[in-house]
C-alpha cells in the first residue's frame, strides 16, 4: 500500500479496523518513505499496520537531526515526541477512535503558544517564555490527534516579510537555494515543511507570513478570511490583520488541518463574526474537475508592475493558460485600480505595542517582560527592528486603539478597509468572476545576504490583508529551474471552500510541486 495514494474516506474506528483486517499476513511494521508523504498516506500506513505511530514520528526526528544544520529551520524539538507517538498507538490498538489528524507530526512557527515548548516569536527577550496554555489552533490539532514534533523560526516579532531571521535562532535558509532567503515571517515553518522534516506546518500571515514563504518553498498556503479562524495565543504583530493557518505540501492536507483549526473561538472576539460560516468539511469542495466553468479574472494590476521580473510573469501567464485548459474561463484584464484603494486613508494602525501588552499580559507572573518597547533598553534585538520598535514607543501602552486620538478602529469599524472590501466584491460582482489570481511574488527570492535590499514584488500584502478577504498560494512551476513561484487565488468572505477547490483542481492538473534537492530520504534505522 503506497502512502503516497489520495484517499479522502473519514478516519473512523469501522475504516481503521477494516483496513488493520487486510493486514494479517503482512509481516512486522517497519518505518516508511516520509518524503512527501501525504496526511492520508501515513495515516493509511499506520492503520494497515505496515508502520506505527512511533516509527513515523522517529522518522521525521531523524530528518531534522540529519538535515537541520543547511536551512537552521527549527527552534526546539518537542522532547516528547515519541511518548506522545506510543500513547497514540496504544490507543489504537485499545480500539479508540482515531482523531482526524491523528499521528500527524506538525512543525508549529515559534509564535504559536505552546504549554510545553518555549515560544520566543523570534526574540532573545523571550528566550525562555513557556507559555500557561496552548493556543487555540495548537490545542484544536493535539485534539484530533496532531503531534508538534518541533517549534520553527521566524522573523523577530513578525516584523519582516522579506526573511526569516531571529535574535532567539539566527538565519533560516531557503530549502530550494541555500543562498537564497525563504521570505518572512514564517519561514522556518516553509523550509521546514517543504525539506519533509514534518508533515505539515502552522505559520501566521499578517500581510505576507503564510503565502509569501509558501509561494517561496513551493508549498500551499492559505490565509482565511479574517474571522473564520482564531488568532489566541499567536504573538501579535497587528491583531486587526493577523491571521494564522495551515502551510503543507499539498491542497488535501492543507484542507484537512484547515478542518480542525477554523471555527468560533469566544477568546477570539473577532470569530464572533465568522460564527456559523466555517464548512463541514473542507475536503468536500476537493475535486479534481473544479476548475470547469469557472470564471477567474486576471488582476493585471498586480501582474504589469515595474518590479515584476519577466521570469515570474512567464510562468504566471503558462498558468492562465493551464487553468484555461481546466476548463476555467479566464478574464482578463480584471480592471481594478488597487494602488487607488491602497491609497486610501486610515487603512493601517500601529498598534503592535498594544497588542503586544494584551499578549504578555495573558503570560501572567511569568512573563519576561511587561512592554515589548522595553528590549530598546536591554538591547536584546536584531538591528533590522530597532525602527519598528522605536515607532512602536509612540504609541500607547494599554489603550484600546479604537479609543486613541484619532482613533485606529477595529476591522469591522474600519470604513475605509471595508470600502476596499465592498469596491473589490462589487467590481467582482459587475464582471461576474468567480475568483482572481495574480503571482504571489513578482520576483524571484533573494539573496540569503540581501534579504532587504533584493526585497521586490511581494503582492501578498496589497489586497487580502486590508479587505479581510481569503487567499490561497498553490505552486505554479519554477524560474530558472530553481526557485518556486506561486500562484495567488483570493475570493470573497467565507469562499475558503472555492479557494481548495480551485486549487486542488489545479495542482491535481498541473502537478508543478517537487521536493528541493539535498534533503533525500534517509536510510532505514
Amino acid at each position: 500500500m503506497s502512502i503516497f495514494c489520495l484517499h479522502r474516506a473519514p478516519v473512523t474506528a469501522v475504516a481503521v479496523a477494516a483496513l488493520a483486517a487486510t493486514a494479517c499476513d503482512r509481516p512486522a511494521p517497519g518505518p516508511v518513505p516520509v518524503v512527501e508523504a501525504t496526511i492520508s498516506g501515513i495515516q493509511q500506513a499506520i492503520f494497515s499496520g505496515a508502520t506505527t505511530c512511533r516509527m513515523v514520528v522517529q522518522a521525521y526526528l531523524d530528518r531534522i537531526d540529519a538535515y537541520e544544520d543547511r536551512i537552521n529551520a527549527i527552534t526546539v524539538v518537542n522532547p516528547a515526541a515519541l511518548d506522545r507517538a506510543d500513547q497514540l498507538d496504544a490507543a489504537l490498538a485499545a480500539g479508540e477512535e482515531p482523531g482526524a489528524l491523528f499521528c500527524v507530526p506538525m512543525l508549529v512557527k515559534d509564535n504559536f503558544d505552546t504549554h510545553d515548548l518555549i515560544t520566543t516569536a523570534g526574540s532573545i527577550a523571550l528566550a525562555e517564555s513557556l507559555p500557561p496554555d496552548d493556543a487555540f489552533m495548537v490545542r484544536r490539532i493535539r485534539e484530533e490527534g496532531a503531534i508538534v514534533v518541533a517549534k520553527t523560526n521566524m522573523a523577530e516579532w513578525a516584523f519582516s516579510a522579506r526573511q526569516s531571521v531571529s535574535s532567539s535562532f539566527d538565519t533560516t535558509r531557503n530549502a530550494y537555494a541555500l543562498d537564497r532567503v525563504p521570505a518572512g515571517s514564517s519561514g522556518g515553518t516553509a523550509s521546514g515543511v517543504a525539506a519533509s522534516f514534518g508533515l505539515i506546518g502552522l505559520g501566521s500571515d499578517t500581510g505576507n507570513s503564510i503565502r509569501g514563504p509558501s509561494s517561496r518553498l513551493a508549498l500551499v498556503g492559505i490565509r482565511s478570511t479574517i474571522g473564520l479562524t482564531s488568532r489566541d495565543g499567536v504573538v501579535p504583530l497587528s491583531f486587526d490583520r493577523d491571521i494564522a493557518g495551515p502551510m503543507g505540501r499539498t491542497v488535501e492536507d492543507v484542507a484537512r488541518v484547515f478542518n480542525a483549526v477554523a471555527g468560533y473561538d469566544p477568546a477570539d472576539p473577532y470569530t464572533e463574526a465568522g460564527r456559523g460560516r466555517k464548512e463541514d468539511d473542507y475536503t468536500d469542495f476537493l475535486d479534481a474537475d473544479g476548475l470547469q466553468g469557472a470564471r477567474i479574472g486576471v488582476l493585471r494590476a498586480l501582474v504589469d508592475t515595474e518590479d515584476a521580473d519577466s521570469a515570474v510573469v512567464a510562468v504566471f501567464e503558462g498558468a492562465l493558460e493551464e487553468m484555461a485548459a481546466l476548463g476555467a474561463e479566464i478574464v482578463d484584464p480584471f480592471d481594478f485600480d488597487v494602488s487607488a484603494q491602497l491609497e486610501r486613508d486610515n487603512m493601517f494602525c500601529g498598534r503592535f505595542r498594544y497588542d503586544m501588552h494584551m499578549y504578555l499580559t495573558s503570560l501572567g507572573d511569568a512573563a519576561p517582560i511587561t512592554d515589548v518597547v522595553q528590549v530598546l533598553e536591554t538591547g536584546q534585538y536584531s538591528s533590522y527592528v530597532e525602527g519598528s520598535l522605536q515607532r512602536a514607543e509612540d504609541s500607547p501602552l494599554d489603550v484600546p486603539p479604537s479609543e486613541w486620538e484619532p482613533p485606529c478602529p477595529d476591522y469591522a469599524e474600519n470604513e475605509q478597509r471595508q470600502g476596499y472590501l465592498g469596491d473589490l466584491v462589487a467590481a467582482m460582482d459587475a464582471a461576474g468572476l468567480d475568483a482572481v489570481v495574480y503571482p504571489t511574488w513578482l520576483s524571484p527570492p533573494a539573496h540569503i545576504d540581501r534579504g532587504r535590499e533584493e526585497y521586490s514584488g511581494d503582492n501578498s500584502q496589497r489586497v487580502a490583508p486590508a479587505t479581510g478577504m481569503p487567499a490561497i498560494t498553490v505552486p505554479m512551476g519554477f524560474t530558472e529551474g530553481t526557485h518556486p513561484a506561486g500562484l495567488q487565488i483570493l475570493a470573497r468572505p467565507y469562499a475558503e471552500g472555492l479557494l481548495f477547490r480551485y486549487a486542488y483542481a489545479y495542482e491535481q492538473g498541473t502537478r508543478h510541486r517537487r521536493l528541493p534537492p539535498g534533503f533525500p530520504e534517509l536510510e532505514s534505522r
